[in-house]
């Protein structure tokens, strides 16, 4: 098993960024042949999926989760906090994602990217660990 953690900043209060081509690095670098790789985002403000990176559809699914939980809805977290939203969010998608790896190739469907989803931005600095698991290359 190799974990490995990076970082990243977002530009946007709720964004979706398209990390498959990481997600492939990391797998070829690390250099697992057969097993799973495990995305995981310690935040409780921001979460991950994975869904077709369509313009149209990314903005789609921005509007629905700000209709969901308005930033400036009326919560009680926001009391000491101005950002209920973004936990509220974060619990209905989540904060993993787990592909499989096969022959050094993480296998996704077609249309199907990995997004981190960021629901309390702007931030300069978050973390993002990957968790890969199986027979690696010698």
């Amino acid at each position: 098993m190799k974990v490995i953690e990076d970082r990243f900043s977002t530009h946007r209060r709720i964004e979706l960024l398209d990390f498959t081509s990481k997600l492939n690095e990391v797998v070829e670098k690390h250099r697992l042949e057969e097993g799973i790789v495990m995305v995981f985002l310690p935040h409780a403000t921001a979460a991950v999926t994975a869904n077709e990176n369509e313009p149209g559809l990314v903005e789609d699914i921005i509007d629905v989760l700000t209709k969901i939980a308005p930033p400036d809805g009326s919560f009680r977290h926001n009391l000491i906090d101005d950002n209920a939203h973004a936990h509220i969010l974060s619990a209905i998608v989540k904060s993993f994602y787990v592909f499989p790896v096969k022959r050094g190739r993480v296998i996704r469907g077609t249309w199907q990217n990995l997004f981190i989803v960021e629901l309390d931005g702007p931030r300069h600095y978050r973390r993002i660990v990957y968790v890969l698991l199986g027979k690696f290359k010698q």
